[in-house]
């Protein structure tokens, strides 16, 4: 496991199993759960209009050194899979209608992070077996565009501090472990991390999330350093300063 920036990852090459297929243009990840629910593939001239989804689900290798993703999947198969146009929004029954394509259990059913499993690598394995296509999806998608939020203000419980610069992703459960906060207009050049479940709301329409710490906890929070990877004594210290044992 590897805890990873997903403004890094947006320079990545997705490499499928017969070819280059593009880079990584957006994320969807599910508000509900704050997790990485599927990279949106710019394709160049190869799909245009086609707005192409890859999940965690058929994800490899993470490359950094040559900065790609490989993606356990042929170019045919992505070019096949149900059409969306490039700006609607994904829908609940497209993505069951899309899984289904694949041969993927719906990830929300079930108890954990990936329906029956948390981690998504899982779910792969189990591709072409029978699925109930008789279940009906829930009406209502949580799925919302990390870049959406990028740039959002952060309100603590007593004031704006800063804004959403960054997400911090787990590399095999994808899970978003970290919102990175830039507080330059109060601490010039100064990042620090936030916990999704240290988050009271986002307002969508005000492009605001209201965190559950003081704007203080936040000034004097450990510096983060995207130069450097995240290891256990950092987030240890992290936790231990906001008083959170997640």
């Amino acid at each position: 496991m590897m805890l990873r920036s997903l403004k890094e990852i947006i320079k990545y090459e997705l490499s499928a199993k017969d070819g280059k297929l593009g880079r990584c243009k957006d994320f969807l990840f599910d508000e509900e759960t704050w997790t990485l629910r599927y990279i949106v593939a710019d394709t160049g001239k190869w799909l245009p209009g086609k707005k192409v989804l890859i999940s965690p689900i058929s994800l490899g290798t993470v490359d950094s050194k040559e900065k790609t993703l490989s993606v356990r999947l042929t170019k045919s198969e992505i070019e096949e899979s149900p059409p969306l146009d490039e700006d609607a929004p994904v829908s609940r029954r497209y993505e069951q209608q899309w899984l289904q394509y694949y041969g993927w259990p719906n990830y929300w059913y079930g108890d954990s992070l990936w329906g029956p499993t948390d981690y998504p690598v899982e779910l792969y394995l189990e591709r072409k077996q029978d699925l109930d296509e008789e279940l009906e999806p829930p009406e209502e998608t949580h799925l919302r565009s990390v870049w959406e939020v990028t740039g959002y203000r952060i309100h603590a419980v007593d004031g704006d501090i800063g804004h959403v610069e960054d997400f911090i992703a787990d590399d095999t459960t994808w899970v978003l472990r970290y919102m990175v906060v830039d507080t330059r207009n109060w601490l010039p050049g100064r990042e620090v991390l936030i916990r999704p479940a240290w988050i009271q709301s986002i307002s969508w329409m005000e492009n605001k999330v209201h965190v559950d710490v003081t704007a203080d906890a936040i000034r004097n929070s450990p510096e983060y350093d995207p130069d450097q990877p995240i290891s256990p004594e950092y987030e240890s210290r992290l936790h231990a300063h906001y008083g959170k044992n997640e």
